[in-house]
């Protein structure tokens, strides 16, 4: 077992004080690892000269997406600003332009597709729990049994910086949550299962490497085309929401995010759509 450094621990200590997700803590940890490894030094003895040559290398090299470049960043200002206590060292540095990209959604008949090749009642149900309520995959598998709501139509999550939301819920989705209850869930529990809504085949907690799994071999066995990823789902549900006229501000609360820009990526990629069939229909085009 790799022995964690003074500096990891401090690290994953400031992040916990701050109520970071596991998932994040994990994500920014596993920046800096890469960070240091690049430079075969550790972090305190670089500066800001080397913080810019890796993020220009991540960009002009490796060409990362921009998720994976904002997550390096966000680390990196993280780790220098807090646990290192030098605030300066990333504000002489310029953000590195990226190009933007745009999240990959499955139209709506690739949604229909997707999941009417589900026959498994877990699975269909854990699917459609996060297109139809547009959930993180940690915010799926924290999922309680007291979370959903049947009677009002609401589920209620736990999001990023513990933020607690409420989000409507459709009424198949609602139906299909209650066969699970009522069919499959009795069969997987045990005496010490926790009192969380979807279970593995063991009885514990479902995880996020087994939602992986579900999401990409469910999108085989339906013949799409996309490499379907969890996030996929939760970019379909906001586009969808954005097609059909939603209010950019609903979305924005219904998705947990804290700055509409975050939300405003999904007017893009219905932009961008028009623009297709417009190419692809119109004889002038």
């Amino acid at each position: 077992m790799t022995r964690m450094t003074p500096l990891r621990r401090r690290m994953i200590e400031d992040m916990t004080l701050r109520n970071f997700t596991p998932q994040t803590i994990q994500t920014y940890v596993g920046c800096i690892a890469r960070f240091a490894r690049y430079f075969h030094s550790s972090p305190e003895r670089l500066g800001p000269e080397q913080v810019r040559a890796y993020l220009l290398h991540l960009v002009q090299e490796r060409r990362v997406s921009l998720s994976y470049y904002k997550q390096t960043r966000s680390a990196l200002r993280f780790l220098y600003r807090v646990t290192l206590d030098r605030d300066d060292i990333l504000e002489t540095i310029p953000p590195v332009k990226q190009p933007r990209t745009l999240p990959v959604v499955l139209s709506p008949d690739e949604v229909a597709r997707f999941f009417a090749a589900i026959s498994n009642v877990k699975h269909r149900a854990i699917l459609i729990t996060a297109y139809a309520a547009g959930l993180r995959v940690s915010e799926l598998c924290g999922l309680r049994l007291s979370d959903i709501h049947f009677d009002s139509g609401y589920v209620r999550c736990l999001g990023k910086g513990n933020k607690e939301r409420l989000v409507p819920i459709g009424r198949q989705a609602l139906e299909i949550v209650q066969r699970y209850l009522r069919d499959s869930r009795p069969k997987l529990a045990r005496e010490d299962s926790p009192e969380l809504l979807f279970l593995n085949r063991h009885g514990g907690a479902c995880s996020r490497h087994s939602f992986w799994k579900t999401v990409s071999d469910c999108g085989k066995k339906a013949g799409l085309r996309k490499k379907l990823k969890p996030h996929m789902l939760r970019h379909s549900f906001a586009t969808h929401l954005l097609d059909r006229g939603a209010d950019l501000r609903a979305v924005q609360m219904m998705l947990g995010h804290t700055d509409i820009a975050t939300t405003q990526i999904y007017t893009h990629v219905v932009e961008e759509r028009l623009k297709q069939v417009y190419r692809a229909h119109h004889p002038r085009a």
